[in-house]
């Protein structure tokens, strides 16, 4: 068996119709086919956002009395460690976010592979090029794909997890932003091309030999290649050259005209904003504020879809009642300097807001055993707090 039935082993072939919308909309999305991935700026700006995105952690967690409970469930290996046999988590996340800021695309689809007992066994990203909403007589909605290779297959859109950007236009998929963002990119392929040219005119024409007299075109040639050996050659240390009387040189000028440096920044710039990013972040040098807006402003977002998603989709109504969910976590995220780091535990340690273990882990510092308990500062004497709220006498005593 291939990977392909391997993954899509409950695809459906019942007698289906398009998903039907009050205002007429027909649901179907093709990808675009513009460049927009080729251009190294844009390129770098989606690497950049998708490789911080991947940092966030993906965890199972229950609510039980107001308390949360991390789980010990499949679902947290998948989301930690392997959703497939092909990727590790950060792969995963990386070609989720890359999908979802891709401007042919905009959309970002996540196919739960379940057992024959409804036990999540695989996260897959679908790099699909078109795809259709379907529903049968029952109202049950499926999505047909239709993959690059040619190949189709039809699944219950309860076990797709969906992202989108730019949701307007389109009832389903977030709209592709391609066509909105191909001015800029002509524009920057222009300016490249322009400077290419530039490079290349400098080592056409350099001069003219300007003879006075009839000459064969045979023995033109012949001059001309000796002149150009001779003393246009970085073989002709002394830089002089010689003629005779029956021949001039004449030097040309040519002064190629090129964007200048602050107009190219400018155009760069309109890429930057249109992904809602800056140069600090593409280029690591961003202070903890520039960091703090990046995050709030673009990951956090990409956070908050994937955990209610896959809460949605992962979950019955039932087990959601239950408290379970998925939520995606940023301790990997956040950047902070030394002096911060200490500020913030030295605020917070009077009310007993973190663990041992989450005060190691701001400063990259590996859990240890019983790292789970809180430390409470009550007049100027540090306690330490079960899991249960109630201080730690035997620890206290101890220490």
């Amino acid at each position: 068996m291939g990977l392909f039935n391997k993954i899509f082993n409950k695809s459906t072939d019942k007698n289906l119709e398009y998903l039907k919308f009050m205002n007429g909309f027909v649901p179907t999305f093709s990808k675009w086919n513009s460049n927009a991935y080729e251009s190294d700026v844009v390129r770098s700006v989606i690497h950049c956002i998708a490789s911080n995105g991947a940092k966030i952690k993906g965890k199972h967690i229950r609510h039980v009395e107001g308390k949360l409970i991390d789980t010990k469930s499949n679902l947290n290996h998948l989301l930690q460690y392997q959703p497939n046999p092909i990727m590790n988590a950060y792969a995963f996340q990386y070609k989720i976010i890359s999908e979802l800021f891709d401007p042919n695309s905009n959309n970002a689809l996540i196919y739960k592979q379940t057992d024959g007992f409804g036990k999540i066994i695989g996260l897959y990203p679908l790099n699909f090029g078109s795809a259709e909403f379907l529903e049968d007589t029952e109202g049950n909605i499926y999505v047909r794909y239709q993959f690059n290779n040619g190949k189709r297959v039809t699944v219950p859109y309860e076990n797709v997890a969906h992202l989108r950007m730019y949701f307007k236009d389109d009832d389903v998929f977030g709209s592709p932003s391609a066509k909105a963002i191909n001015p800029t990119l002509q524009l920057i392929n222009t300016t490249n091309d322009g400077i290419t040219n530039a490079v290349k005119s400098s080592a056409y024409l350099r001069g003219i030999l300007k003879y006075t007299g009839i000459q064969k075109p045979g023995d033109m040639e012949k001059d001309k290649e000796r002149f150009v050996n001779e003393y246009l050659s970085t073989e002709n240390n002394g830089g002089i050259g010689a003629l005779d009387s029956k021949a001039d040189f004449i030097k040309t000028e040519l002064s190629p005209k090129m964007v200048d440096a602050e107009q190219m920044k400018l155009i760069e710039q309109k890429i930057y904003k249109f992904f809602n990013i800056n140069e600090s972040i593409l280029m690591s040098k961003y202070t903890e504020d520039e960091w703090n807006a990046f995050y709030e402003s673009v990951l956090e977002p990409i956070a908050i879809q994937l955990s209610l998603e896959f809460t949605n989709k992962f979950f019955t109504e039932r087990e959601i009642g239950f408290g379970n969910e998925i939520i995606f976590e940023s301790n990997r995220l956040q950047y902070v300097s030394a002096k911060t780091k200490v500020l913030l535990i030295e605020k917070t340690a009077p009310f007993g807001i973190m663990t041992i273990n989450e005060a190691r882990e701001i400063f990259n510092l590996a859990s240890i055993e019983g790292g789970d308990k809180r430390i409470l500062a009550v007049g100027g004497e540090a306690k330490i707090i079960g899991k249960d709220g109630e201080e730690d006498d035997s620890k206290n005593d101890k220490e």
